[in-house]
């Protein structure tokens, strides 16, 4: 269960570290795609299960869009670390990805809406939507269902999740969709210029 302790000045970033330091050594045995996500869910399960490590500047809501804060990037990227904050009402378009994802949810919840073509070449719901809620994790890829539209799951407050990529997700050349199916491409970057620093261990992190 989410603890919701949040920020308080004291700095946890440790959390942070050694999650990313446990994902590096999983891309450091395997490359296979199924076994980092079954293996990673859980190293990003234990990391959203208490909610002290966030700074607040990579929390922050803006008041006309949800914001992408890049929190690590792999040296190779083979992987990032990114926090999505989603003020009250805000929501993605349709998307791909083109990588495989891991999403947790750190506070609030998330709506999900997951999409195949029909017959017709649009846009169809796979499954019926479905909230993502505080401490829960799921997947996306090319593989699995790589097509979704997510929007804030609680009505009035912020919602923050947690999502790993396999790549540098802000500088990947991906797509929106319209209902009909029409693609348009575009590239996240990310909200902000400077990164948590993981790695001053002069403290008590």
């Amino acid at each position: 269960m989410n603890a919701h302790a949040r920020w308080s000045g004291r700095d946890n970033l440790a959390r942070l570290r050694g999650f990313v330091t446990d994902f590096a050594a999983l891309l450091d045995r395997t490359a296979d795609e199924a076994t980092i996500l079954a293996q990673g869910g859980p190293l990003l399960s234990t990391l959203i299960a208490v909610d002290d490590w966030l700074p607040p500047e990579y929390a922050r809501p803006h008041p006309e869009r949800y914001q992408q804060y890049l929190l690590h990037c792999d040296s190779g990227e083979r992987f990032s670390v990114v926090s999505f904050v989603w003020g009250p009402g805000q929501a993605t378009p349709i998307h791909d990805h083109t990588v495989w994802g891991l999403v947790g949810v750190l506070r609030g919840a998330e709506n999900v809406e997951t999409f195949e073509r029909d017959a017709g070449s649009a846009w169809a719901h796979r499954a019926p939507p479905r909230i993502l809620k505080a401490g829960e994790v799921d997947a996306v890829s090319p593989r699995i269902g790589d097509v979704h539209r997510v929007s804030n799951g609680v009505t009035g407050v912020v919602s923050v999740s947690i999502h790993v990529y396999g790549a540098n997700i802000g500088a990947v050349r991906r797509h929106t969709y319209s209902a009909e199916g029409e693609a348009k491409p575009f590239v996240s970057g990310y909200a902000n210029t400077t990164l948590p620093n993981l790695w001053d261990r002069s403290g008590r992190n």
